[in-house]
């Protein structure tokens, strides 16, 4: 299984846990990383998650993001293909980041984890037009968890 962590998701750890909320987020997003070390679930990473994470002012964030990100196995380079449905995208009304972060994912087969409440509502809005599963990384692992657990018994 591939597993496309936007930024917000690989920044999470750091931010302030003090709010259940980033902290439930957090625990989840190093779950998923500590997976992607040990079990079959594959971590993607991107020119688009490069060029964000470069963006990032706090040099010692921008370090410990980029260690995160380290973990990735599989590279998506921006091809003619994926700038097409980025585009289709921006015309569904997603903002040029999150665009270029769904086509690369969904030019994988990737599940995209976000922590953009706004993002998942417009993905919501528009499943009619989107293949891609994209979710919150605490419903996601919850969800896989369930399904672990059924083929269990």
């Amino acid at each position: 299984m591939k597993i496309y962590l936007d930024v917000c998701c690989l920044c999470r750890p750091f931010d302030n846990q003090a709010m259940n909320r980033i902290h439930l987020e957090s625990e989840a997003i190093k779950e998923i990383l500590l997976r992607c070390t040990t079990c079959d679930w594959t971590l993607v990473t991107s020119d688009a998650i490069r060029y964000e994470i470069s963006r990032i002012p706090d040099m010692t964030l921008k370090r410990k993001v980029e260690q995160l990100a380290a973990i990735a196995t599989e590279h998506v380079h921006i091809t003619k293909k994926i700038s097409e449905r980025y585009f289709s995208f921006v015309g569904l009304g997603f903002d040029s980041a999150d665009a270029l972060h769904l086509a690369c994912a969904e030019s994988i087969g990737a599940i995209m984890l976000t922590t953009d409440d706004a993002l998942i509502k417009i993905i919501k809005s528009n499943k009619d037009k989107i293949s891609l599963k994209v979710i919150n990384p605490v419903e996601w692992l919850m969800e896989e968890s369930r399904y672990a657990d059924q083929n269990i018994e």
